[in-house]
């Protein structure tokens, strides 16, 4: 199987489309397309069946999945190690953390990193998905949860408060809301539970039984807004919550505590730009 061919076929499973691979892999519709027929030809089996809802892996693909995906890991680490011994403080670095956290304080950071050295660029990619630091999703990341794969590397950076915050023109509409009633007669906005499951059941230690959700989020910063707008009760970061002039704190005794790690391969801690941004981040939290 070459390479190649073996990254269309990984990203055709992974998207279930060829327009998501195409868009996947940054090259068109019609290359995925040859190159799959191209790949099934040289191996003389019938890797996907053509659905309405998609390209389903039959089982000659799912056996081909195991071989590309060792080719995958293989060209990883090679990439990963001759990024690691590179020492210029040039080219390109991607970080992935959420948008709340880009928008706190890994932008100064980075914002800093540029004064000093401008060759570096910086691929920014802000969402709540995990990214996989092993396939090269990102270089670094600055994520709430402690990586457990002996492969990376961690920094603990902060751990910041979380409580619930609503607007003053919802308080005066609705009131305060009565602790142990399960924000009865109250409205929230809350993540969506592929994100953070908890939601369904509690904020900040809460209850939320008797509560009307009256919207779901998959964004740091849409759970702002929407709590800004007075949509409901969120359970918001008091760094951020605090400096708002249009959210009240409800409870300041209630709080829910989350940790903030810096995340990368282990393989690049050598590479002086990938170092240098986690350098740039870590200085973040430096006492002044």
């Amino acid at each position: 199987m070459d390479w190649d061919n073996a990254r269309i076929f990984l990203a055709i499973y992974r998207s279930g489309t060829l327009r998501g691979a195409a868009g996947t892999l940054l090259i068109d519709q019609a290359t995925v397309g040859r190159r799959l027929a191209a790949l099934e030809t040289s191996l003389g089996a019938r890797l996907f069946l053509r659905t309405p809802s998609g390209y389903v892996a039959t089982p000659a693909g799912e056996l081909a999945l195991a071989a590309a995906e060792l080719m995958e890991q293989a060209a990883d680490q090679l990439q990963r190690e001759m990024q690691g011994i590179d020492n210029r403080l040039s080219g390109i670095v991607r970080v992935a953390t959420t948008d709340t956290m880009a928008s706190s304080f890994v932008i100064a950071a980075l914002q800093r990193l540029h004064v000093m050295h401008p060759e570096i660029r910086i691929v920014l990619s802000t969402t709540t998905q995990i990214s996989s630091l092993t396939r090269r999703e990102a270089d670094l990341a600055v994520r709430t949860l402690r990586p457990t794969s002996p492969d990376l590397i961690s920094r603990h950076l902060t751990r910041r408060d979380m409580g619930l915050y609503a607007t003053a023109g919802y308080l005066r509409e609705r009131g305060e809301p009565q602790r142990g009633t399960a924000l009865a007669g109250h409205d929230i906005v809350i993540y969506q539970s592929s994100i953070a499951p908890r939601h369904r059941e509690k904020i900040c230690g809460e209850p939320v039984a008797n509560a009307r959700v009256a919207m779901e989020v998959n964004s740091g910063m849409m759970l702002i807004e929407a709590t800004r707008a007075g949509l409901g009760i969120g359970e918001l970061p008091c760094h951020m919550a605090d400096l708002d002039p249009q959210l009240v704190r409800i409870w300041p005794e209630r709080v829910e505590h989350y940790d903030t790690w810096l995340v990368m391969h282990s393989d690049l801690s050598r590479s002086a730009r990938v170092r240098a941004v986690a350098d740039a981040i870590v200085e973040t939290f430096a006492p002044q």
